[in-house]
């Protein structure tokens, strides 16, 4: 999006009623809690504005990352907290703890199948794995299944360490990623695929993408997608983000958790 859009939304930013946001490598670095001051502001953006989080992590993922960040948060803040993890496969509210309002989850044969897709893909192309594995490769997150290139347990296991190998197959192996993912795609075009995070690829139910969570928003929260703003690290052509271009909502393309903490700023 060219600059002079991103500084034309900017402005409107005080109208705007609900404010969606990734969660990976957009509030928080990959696979990892949310930084102190991403925390501080993130409850400061709690006070005034309704927030969904809408990332393609299981929601366990979302409580380490987020929520057990959160828990100094009063609890009634969370009145205007909504989260969808696994691309909106599912939708948590707080009522007096997280409740589970959906899940759409795979059946045991279709989880089975996109198994066996990737495994097809790799074949096909000569994929080797790393060496060092951490965690399940291919994980059935129950209402998704999504490869990880070094692993699922990577960044639980090695840091920040971790997390300097995701960024680093990202800067030299996208390409390879988005081959996968688009011959993925041609063997299951009755599912969605998406290239997903720094090194993973997630598979859904069609017609299952960030728009379809932006519309479940509109449905459960009462608020129109135009009175939104979606905040995301991969709004580009590929990226898991991508869809929500579709809609008519605003949005705002950031590199990092660092320019989110900047947007955050101007909202407050």
């Amino acid at each position: 999006m060219p600059r002079s859009n991103i500084a034309s939304i900017i402005k409107k930013l005080d109208t705007k009623k609900v404010f969606v946001f990734d969660l990976d490598g957009t509030l928080a670095p990959t696979k990892s809690p949310l930084e102190p001051s991403m925390t501080k502001l993130f409850e400061q953006l709690l006070t005034v504005k309704k927030v969904a989080v809408i990332g393609g992590g299981k929601y366990e993922l979302f409580q380490m990352q987020l929520l057990d960040e959160l828990k100094p948060t009063p609890k009634k803040l969370f009145n205007n907290l909504f989260l969808f993890p696994t691309t909106a496969t599912a939708f948590y509210r707080y009522n007096q703890g997280w409740k589970l309002m959906y899940k759409l989850n795979l059946s045991a044969a279709e989880a089975k199948k996109i198994k066996h897709t990737f495994e097809k893909v790799f074949t096909e192309i000569g994929y080797r794995h790393p060496k060092k594995i951490y965690g399940e490769l291919i994980e059935n997150r129950g209402s998704q299944v999504s490869f990880s290139i070094y692993g699922q347990d990577i960044v639980a296991v090695l840091g920040k360490r971790g997390i300097r190998m995701k960024e680093e197959w990202k800067k030299k192996h996208t390409p390879l990623k988005m081959k996968i993912a688009k011959l993925m795609q041609k063997y299951l075009p009755e599912f969605a695929v998406r290239a997903a995070g720094h090194t993973t690829i997630d598979v859904t139910k069609k017609g299952i993408n960030k728009a379809y969570g932006l519309r479940q928003i509109e449905k459960h929260i009462g608020v129109k997608i135009k009175d939104m703003v979606f905040i995301g690290d991969a709004i580009f052509p590929g990226g898991n983000d991508y869809a929500i271009t579709k809609t008519n909502i605003d949005y705002i393309p950031v590199k990092d958790p660092k320019e989110t903490e900047e947007i955050i700023r101007e909202i407050l």
